[in-house]
């Protein structure tokens, strides 16, 4: 019947949903197996493999292309092997469930769901998990993408797939603000600690009668302790949606700057400091500025990357207004620069039907 009901609506046959569904499953099982960073992490290095074919190719031809459904950077970087919705929300999902198992034990600074860095290895249960939330992000991502819902649908599929994991395991959605409000850092600045149940819950002057299921951590936990400053990040967001921009008006590809951004997240993996995450700023860079220009072929260089900086911006402080609200005071990994792509390609999409922009780029319409 749900098969039947998704054919009738996207004109995919059974066997294409079946093997959608699979490979979903997988996808979703292997991100977990090698944490969801590491698999994000891949996602940038099949886009940038991708989108150098497609110049390629666009060389050798004349014609550009913006499509993200084919090749390399359709089927296996935003497709069910490593696209974020798939891989890094299995990892996201499955990591949250290994800590509730209490599988999970790195000495991390914040709770142990949110060590999304972390290789969950092997256990089928961990691995069901993440092929199950595989699943529902690829679900997410074919039904927004399918009814042309105006924002960015594999970055919806990793929002939504948070929140599903959160409520299912029964982590809280938002959490608590320690500080009185919750874009209040100070806590974290000034290190306070607070010890929580597994579940979240903060226990009052240690009173609990399993001791083993206390834990100590920051009472405030910001998604990334070298990146959550206002000016910071607004001077981080504004370059990258320049460099964004400006890749793509000498290359042609909207998406090669946010495989870049994805890949350097690999020394961040490997523990070098100071690493910023950028992929929510170069991506809404890049695609505001081929929306401005009304298509890659077009675009003119100074109008490009002047509505790229601004992006880049829009896209850096979104993710940090996302980030205190969404992940500094629960006890998951909830992506922000994920739902500041969703933000600011629904934004690029309201421009262009306010008749600002001539084009919205790849961001699909209704």
């Amino acid at each position: 019947m749900i098969l039947a009901l998704l054919q009738l609506l996207f004109g995919l046959g059974a066997g294409d949903w079946l093997a959608l569904f699979i490979a979903a499953f997988a996808g979703g099982a292997f991100g977990a197996a090698l944490g969801a960073l590491p698999a994000f992490i891949f996602t940038g290095f099949m886009v940038i493999a991708g989108e150098a074919v497609n110049t390629l190719a666009s060389d050798l031809s004349g014609a550009v292309s913006a499509e993200i459904g084919t090749g390399i950077t359709g089927f296996v970087a935003f497709g069910p092997v490593f696209g974020p919705h798939v891989s890094f929300a299995g990892g996201a999902a499955a990591a949250a469930y290994a800590a509730r198992q209490g599988y999970m034990d790195t000495g991390f600074d914040f709770h142990e769901a949110k060590n999304i860095a972390h290789a969950l290895g092997t256990k089928p249960d961990v691995l069901a998990v993440g092929g199950l939330f595989g699943i529902l992000g690829m679900i997410i991502r074919q039904v927004s993408g399918g009814l042309g819902l105006p924002w960015d649908p594999i970055a919806m599929g990793v929002v939504l797939s948070a929140v599903f994991h959160r409520v299912i395991l029964g982590y809280p959605l938002i959490g608590d603000a320690k500080g009185g409000s919750l874009f209040d850092m100070s806590p974290f600045e000034r290190e306070e600690m607070i010890q929580t149940a597994e579940g979240g819950e903060v226990v009052a002057d240690g009173g609990v009668a399993d001791a083993e299921n206390v834990i100590e951590r920051f009472a405030v936990e910001p998604w990334l302790p070298h990146q959550y400053k206002w000016p910071n990040v607004a001077m981080i967001g504004t370059v990258t949606g320049i460099l964004a921009a400006y890749t793509t008006v000498q290359t042609g590809s909207i998406f090669l700057g946010f495989g870049i951004s994805a890949a350097s997240l690999l020394f961040l993996n490997c523990g070098v400091e100071q690493i910023p995450v950028t992929h929510h700023m170069t991506l809404p860079g890049a695609t505001a500025a081929v929306a401005l220009a009304g298509g890659v072929g077009s675009m003119a260089i100074v109008p490009s990357v002047l509505i790229g900086g601004l992006f880049g911006l829009t896209g850096a402080l979104t993710g940090e207004v996302i980030q205190r609200i969404f992940y500094s005071h629960s006890d998951t990994h909830f992506d922000p620069p994920a739902a500041a792509i969703v933000i600011n390609t629904f934004a690029i999409a309201l421009l262009y039907f306010a008749g600002v922009f001539p084009s919205a780029a790849w961001v699909p319409l209704p």
